[in-house]
């Protein structure tokens, strides 16, 4: 019999430390990460199913009163288990590529009916495959793509529905690789153009003028910036109503960010918060509300589990040499991002120290993690990289000719290889002779 061992470092429901024979040991649900590692090798992506379900419900509570739907946002993890995990729960999706919408029609071709299209460089195949599949909603980026759009639509003898995203000029307060809600970034329309770009549309018989739609960027943790844009768009549905365009549909994005340096999940509290301050403007317009969470879903939901190759100082700097790199979670190189690491056996743990945590790659920016105080852990050991679920896959790559990891899902006791690990020969494949 084991009892579950709620440890700093553990995020519930999905990862928690078990007392296994006296050792302390990282799982995820009912699975020891340490058999997880035995039999898929490392690094490994591991997904808690339970912990996905949770978080959604979360979002399909906190919008219980208002007509709504979840459009989950297929750039955070594109993985077909995660996706038809969440069409079996009725979730919708944000699809940013044609290569997403087919991942989305591969899961289930009735979820077309809840997609939404996204992205400021749509191709015309792009446009004419989510034509065929009748998607919910276009939301169109520019003057050009409208009209692109409309011609794409009206050869192919389809109504396109459409939003135009609107930028309106709100800081975001992010990391400005991930904020698209300033007048100098390249995501959506001036609110200022709106009026006259939706007349635009109108005009044209092979559009449908649907809806608004605004993201103003990633990883948001304060809650005033959305309720802040809301209240701009509250008054622009106001004025487009008045100028007699039918408005039914409001895509408020995603964008919700998670606290990477906390240790337990707070995803109902945030949800609460983060849906009263988009709500308040909106009340009394009568809309239905899309909303595209993605990090917010799947964030918290995985982890990447690597083992130690080598403990070495240069000087009087310390290093833990992992086997994953920053082509397997470039979020620290790229961003500077910050992901807690803890070990999955904690009967090693008990001193500490500072050490940079670096990869295999031959690039200085390649570490998960820099001066960061862990417990003392030895060559061979397994580290959990926490809240690796959203943009970690997603953004891999196989540079220095490195195979991509494996991906696993858990539910309960059930364990399910959603990827298999490339191999050398798979990149190798597409190269010819």
């Amino acid at each position: 019999m084991s009892r579950t061992n709620q440890q700093a470092g553990a995020r519930p429901p999905g990862f928690l430390y078990r007392v296994l024979k006296q050792a302390s040991i990282l799982h995820c649900e009912q699975v020891s990460l340490a058999d997880l590692a035995k039999r898929f090798g490392t690094p490994v992506y591991v997904y808690s199913a339970s912990s996905i379900r949770d978080r959604l419900q979360a979002f399909e509570r906190a919008f219980r009163k208002v007509p709504h739907t979840l459009c989950y946002s297929v750039k955070a993890n594109s993985n077909l288990g995660i996706l038809r995990l969440l069409a079996k729960m009725n979730c919708g999706f944000d699809v940013v590529s044609g290569g997403e919408l087919e991942r989305v029609l591969k899961v289930s071709r009735a979820a077309a009916r809840k997609t939404v299209f996204s992205g400021v460089g749509k191709t015309r195949q792009e446009m004419e495959a989510a034509l065929a599949a009748d998607i919910l909603l276009f939301n169109v980026e520019s003057e050009s793509e409208l009209s692109v759009l409309a011609e794409c639509a009206g050869r192919k003898k389809k109504t396109a529905r459409i939003a135009l995203r609107v930028n309106p000029d709100v800081s975001a307060e992010t990391h400005p690789y991930i904020s698209t809600g300033l007048r100098e970034h390249k995501f959506g329309v001036p609110i200022a153009d709106a009026a006259r770009l939706y007349l635009l549309a109108a005009a044209h018989r092979s559009l449908s003028v649907a809806g608004v739609s605004v993201h103003i960027g990633s990883q948001i943790l304060d809650v005033k910036p959305f309720a802040q844009t809301m209240e701009r768009v509250a008054e622009l549905v106001n004025e487009l109503r008045a100028n007699g365009h039918s408005i039914t549909y409001i895509d408020v994005g995603g964008g919700l960010g998670i606290d990477y340096e906390k240790s337990t999940s707070d995803s109902p509290e945030r949800v609460a918060e983060y849906a009263e301050a988009l709500l308040g403007p909106l009340r009394g317009l009568k809309l239905h509300l899309l909303l595209e969470p993605g990090r917010s879903i799947v964030g918290p939901a995985g982890i990447l589990l690597t083992r130690v190759l080598y403990k070495k100082t240069n000087y009087h700097k310390k290093f833990l040499v992992v086997d994953a790199a920053m082509n397997d979670l470039l979020r620290p190189a790229l961003y500077g991002a910050y992901h807690q690491i803890v070990p999955v056996n904690t009967t090693t743990a008990d001193s500490r120290e500072t050490v940079d945590v670096v990869g295999p790659v031959c690039e200085t920016g390649d570490f998960l993690a820099r001066n960061r105080e862990l417990p003392i852990v030895h060559e061979g050991d397994l580290l959990a990289v926490l809240d690796a679920g959203a943009y970690g896959m997603t953004l891999a790559s196989n540079y220095n000719t490195r195979p991509r990891p494996a991906e696993v899902l858990i539910d309960g006791k059930t364990v399910k290889l959603v990827r298999r690990r490339e191999s050398v020969a798979d990149l190798l494949r597409l190269e010819g002779n």
